[in-house]
C-alpha cells in the first residue's frame, strides 16, 4: 500500500489534449506532471499553473504528439515564467527533422518552434527521474522509431501512468499503423495487460482506434478528449463501448455509470487513486 493519493485530471481543452497529475499526502500536492500542453480559447495550463496553483515550475512535461493541438500553450509557459526541468518526448528524431516535418504543412508555429528547440536541448540525463520523484506514481512509454514511420501521428510517445495497480495510458494520436508496430513489442502488450483506462488516440478519431489492441486488454473505460461532434469521423463512442468492461465505471459526479467519458459532454475529468489502487471519477459536468 502506498501512502497518499494520485491526482489526475484530463482538461477539456475541445480538439486538444492536456492532463495534469500529482501525489498528495496529508493535504500537501507534491511535483507537478502535465501530459500535453493544449488550450482553449478561454483556458491555458500555463495560467492555471502560474496563478491558480501558484507553481513557477512544471517539473515533469511529456508531449506525446508533436502536432498543435497537443502543444499549444508551450511558448506560454514560457511567456508564464514557467520552467520545465524535463521534458519526455519520442527521442528518435532531431530537432531539424522535425522541423523538417512540421515544415511540410506551412511555417512553424511559435509552440512548435519551442518545440523543436527543446528537442536540441532536453537531451542530458535527467537529475530527478520521474519514478523517484512522484510519491509513487511511475511511468513507462513506448515509441515507434524515425525514419520508420514518418508521421507525426504515428510517431506519438505512449505513456503509461502507475499508481498503486491503477494504470492509465495516453496513446497520443497513435493510427493504426502505428499501434500494430508497438503491439510486436512484447513489452508493450504486457504493459497493455493491466490498464485500468484508455484516453482514445486521436481524441476518438476513426483513425486512432485499432481493434487488435483490445486483444490484449478491456478496459473499465475510455476517455475521449475532443470539440463537439462535426464529422463523421468522431463517431466512435459505439466502438469503444463494445470493448470497455460490461459494468464500466462509477462516475462520483453523477452516481452514473459510463463506459465512455468525453471532454465535451463531460468536461473536466478528474481521477483520484489511492494507496490501494482504488479509484474515484469527478466530472465537471453532469453528462
Amino acid at each position: 500500500m502506498l501512502l497518499g493519493e494520485m491526482v489526475l485530471r484530463v482538461w477539456d481543452v475541445e480538439h486538444g489534449a492536456c492532463a495534469m497529475l500529482h501525489h498528495t499526502y496529508d493535504g500537501r500536492a507534491g511535483r507537478l506532471a502535465m501530459i500535453d500542453s493544449g488550450r482553449t480559447a478561454d483556458w491555458r495550463p500555463s495560467t492555471y499553473i502560474r496563478h491558480q496553483l501558484n507553481r513557477a515550475t512544471l517539473d515533469y512535461l511529456f508531449i506525446t504528439n508533436a502536432d498543435q493541438d497537443h502543444m499549444s500553450d508551450l511558448k506560454g509557459l514560457d511567456e508564464a515564467g514557467v520552467t520545465v526541468p524535463v521534458l519526455t518526448r519520442n527521442p528518435t528524431y532531431t530537432g531539424q527533422q522535425m522541423a523538417g516535418m512540421k515544415a511540410l504543412g506551412g511555417p512553424l508555429s511559435r509552440d512548435a518552434t519551442w518545440y523543436v528547440n527543446a528537442c536540441g536541448s532536453y537531451n542530458q540525463p535527467v537529475a530527478e527521474p520521474f519514478d523517484d520523484y512522484m510519491g509513487g506514481i511511475t511511468a513507462a512509454w513506448f515509441f515507434n522509431p524515425y525514419p520508420q514511420f514518418v508521421k507525426t501521428n504515428d510517431l506519438s510517445l505512449v505513456v503509461f501512468i502507475h499508481y498503486a495497480g491503477f494504470k492509465i495510458l495516453f496513446p497520443g494520436d497513435l493510427e493504426v499503423a502505428g499501434w500494430r508496430a508497438l503491439l510486436a513489442d512484447p513489452a508493450f502488450r504486457t504493459e497493455l495487460t493491466t490498464t485500468n483506462i484508455l484516453v482514445a488516440s486521436h481524441h476518438g478519431r476513426q483513425n486512432g482506434y485499432c481493434e487488435d489492441v483490445f486483444d490484449y486488454f478491456t478496459p473499465d473505460a475510455v476517455v475521449i478528449s475532443d470539440k463537439p461532434i462535426v464529422h463523421d469521423t468522431q463517431r466512435t463512442v459505439p466502438d469503444y463501448r463494445r470493448v470497455v468492461r460490461d459494468g464500466g465505471v462509477m462516475v462520483r459526479t453523477t452516481g452514473k455509470r459510463r463506459h465512455v467519458l468525453t471532454t465535451r459532454r463531460d468536461g473536466w475529468i478528474t481521477f483520484t487513486v489511492d494507496g490501494n489502487g482504488s479509484y474515484f471519477i469527478d466530472t465537471e459536468c453532469f453528462g
